[in-house]
């Protein structure tokens, strides 16, 4: 496995078993430096075993892995000064203030007393946290502390950094704050690997998309490729009585691509053609007297490219995911 190739984050044929649980089943992985790669997958798919392997946490039962031109075996000691990781629980001493929060850990990269402090000033105005930097960690909101301790992952200036399901839990507001976080580390030169069940979030941040299940890559891509495999554009109706949802797919085959199928009082139509699609629906529907409600094109989304590689939702538990944790 070549350490000069573009890549920042390598692994072949990851293997993990925690009893007779197979968390990683020969997982493969590129990370090209200065991306975002987005991992993805159900509760217990193994992105956190996948992740604590590649942060030096754990050791695989097989395979190899480099991350920053270091195996995270043979030189894991050198890897950690090259890299930062933020989990899905702020890891911060709560009895420090933000300040303190962020010289301890420059102090621990032996950055010295100037340049530690140094960087936790720059790191504090960076993530908008000047103003509660002598304020105790244990009187930060949730998205304050999730700041914090990302900067604290930043505080050594690592080229790469891992994001284990950072935004868990976090408002909406916290949660596109630290998202302009990331841009900035990224648009810095930082490579990011972030593991996530929030798809809006790897749609938003990732400029590839890995997609585990079972301790396998199921599926690679930009998100714009995985959506193509799901399918085209689709009208979504909202009908007014969900009974005429059958004579209702029956007056818009003309216009669909494949079978109608409905949820409930919505009928989903993937179509041929997106122009003139809502006009051409609204006429059909009209002329047999099924009722519309609401009525919209749409087009494939991760939660959809999801279910069909999966067949099931992000944060669907399985029977893995308690012993995976």
């Amino acid at each position: 496995m070549s350490a000069n190739n573009g890549y920042a984050i390598e692994a072949e044929g990851l293997s993990k078993s925690f009893g007779e649980v197979r968390a990683l089943d020969g997982l493969d992985l590129q990370v090209a430096s200065g991306t975002v790669l987005g991992l993805l997958g159900p509760n217990g798919a193994g992105k956190t075993t996948a992740v604590r392997i590649l942060t030096t946490l754990l050791e695989p039962d097989a395979g190899t892995a480099r991350v920053a031109g270091h195996d995270v075996v043979r030189e894991a000691r050198s890897l950690r000064a090259s890299i930062g990781l933020a989990g899905q629980h702020a890891a911060i001493d709560e009895s420090l203030t933000g300040f303190e929060n962020l010289e301890m850990v420059g102090r621990l990269y032996h950055l010295g007393r100037d340049r530690a402090r140094d960087r936790a000033h720059q790191l504090l105005d960076q993530f908008a946290l000047t103003d509660s930097g002598n304020r105790v960690a244990k009187e930060y909101s949730g998205g304050m502390a999730r700041r914090l301790d990302l900067a604290a992952a930043l505080v050594a200036a690592p080229p790469v950094i891992f994001l284990d399901e950072p935004t868990t839990g976090l408002d909406p507001r916290s949660r596109q704050q630290l998202w302009e976080a990331i841009r900035e580390q990224v648009a810095d030169g930082t490579t990011v690997l972030l593991t996530t069940q929030y798809l809006d979030e790897a749609d938003h941040l990732a400029d590839s998309i890995a997609v585990i299940d079972h301790g396998k890559l199921i599926a690679e891509g930009t998100s714009d490729e995985l959506k193509r495999r799901v399918g085209g554009d689709r009208i979504e109706i909202a009908l007014s009585d969900p009974a005429d949802a059958a004579r209702a797919g029956e007056a818009l085959e003309a216009l669909a691509s494949e079978p109608a199928r409905h949820d409930g009082a919505i009928l989903i139509v993937p179509i041929r053609q997106r122009r003139e699609a809502i006009a051409r629906a609204i006429r059909a529907l009209d002329a047999i007297g099924v009722g519309v409600e609401d009525i919209a094109v749409r087009r494939p989304t991760l939660d959809d490219v999801f279910i069909a590689l999966t067949g099931r939702l992000a944060a669907e538990k399985s029977r893995q995911s308690e012993v995976l944790r």
